[in-house]
């Protein structure tokens, strides 16, 4: 009987992704769909009905994948916004029920060494470390790792700020210098525990920096001119910040009605890009990073090794 495909779901506070492929890793199927499920947390603590109901719409659609697709093995993880929410265990609860998929609510640190191990695919071999933060919806991993086989974590931190939960704390929906301000500063609270805690500035010369998201490979794809948001063409492309500072620049200028009009950015990226723009400058020049890589690699890409490592024959 021929081996069982495979398939890594990571849910996350705006959008839910799926990976599909066969057993020895090849990618089959791929999508990811804007569920929103953290609308309304911060200022709730809750999941709302509604979205519920997207999240529920959507897994009933994954689960439908999994099965035209003859999927055996999986893994599901859920983040920020299901750590988050009163109603997270139940949510997850309902999913299993409802869509027959079984999430894992992972802890801040797990889901920074999964996206780690993903991007670091990214990373050349000769660099001795490495650098991944990943920008979420609900929050922000920053890991300083060795760049090896089995990376050692030398420091991890988990920024309870995200694209999504910080454009409604913040009310970042169009760029306001005050609000801006003031979203800055919460992220240098943990930027500068960073700094002290992971000595970052002695590795630094000796540290390839890479950033994950869908964040970093629009902004480079806007750099690059590629005409529309071109995710598979940004991967693993690498730009000064200074550069990427520009392209910010010229976001901060848009109003909410250019935002969802930009090929880059689009209707149901905007309500949270600028919010999202404010953390992922903030990270880079409060490190002193200047180059740094966009990865399109992260959770999932860990999550297929790792199965294609347990099942293949």
């Amino acid at each position: 009987m021929a081996a069982k495909n495979l398939a890594a779901i990571d849910m996350g506070t705006n959008s839910c992704r799926i990976r599909i492929t066969d057993p020895n890793g090849n990618i089959i199927y791929r999508e990811a769909l804007t569920i929103r499920l953290g609308e309304g947390l911060h200022k709730n603590g809750r999941f709302t009905p509604e979205a519920i109901s997207r999240g529920l719409k959507c897994l009933t659609h994954f689960s439908e994948l999994m099965h035209d697709y003859d999927v055996g093995h999986y893994r599901a993880i859920a983040t920020a916004s299901c750590r988050m929410a009163e109603n997270g265990e139940e949510f997850i609860q309902s999913v299993a029920e409802l869509c027959g998929i079984n999430f894992e609510i992972i802890s801040p640190e797990e889901e920074a060494i999964l996206n780690l191990r993903g991007a670091m695919m990214n990373a050349p071999k000769s660099a001795p470390y490495v650098l991944v933060y990943d920008l979420g919806g609900g929050s922000t991993e920053i890991t300083l790792a060795t760049n090896e086989q089995s990376p050692k974590v030398l420091y991890t931190i988990s920024i309870p700020w995200g694209a999504r939960n910080a454009s409604e704390a913040f009310d970042i929906l169009e760029y306001n210098e005050e609000k801006a301000e003031k979203l800055r500063a919460e992220v240098k609270k943990y930027t500068g525990e960073f700094l002290i805690n992971s000595e970052f500035l002695m590795y630094r010369k000796d540290c390839f920096c890479l950033a994950t998201s869908s964040t970093p490979l629009r902004l480079f794809s806007m750099l690059e001119k590629t005409q529309t948001y071109n995710k598979d063409y940004a991967d693993g492309m690498t730009e000064k910040t200074t550069d990427i500072s520009a392209v910010i620049d010229e976001i901060k200028t848009m109003d909410f009605v250019k935002l969802s009009e930009s090929p880059y950015i689009g209707s149901s990226r905007a309500p949270i890009f600028m919010a999202a723009c404010v953390i992922f400058r903030t990270i880079y020049e409060e490190l002193h990073i200047e180059t740094l890589t966009a990865s399109l690699k992260g959770a999932q890409e860990a999550i297929i090794e790792d199965l294609a490592a347990q099942w293949q024959n």
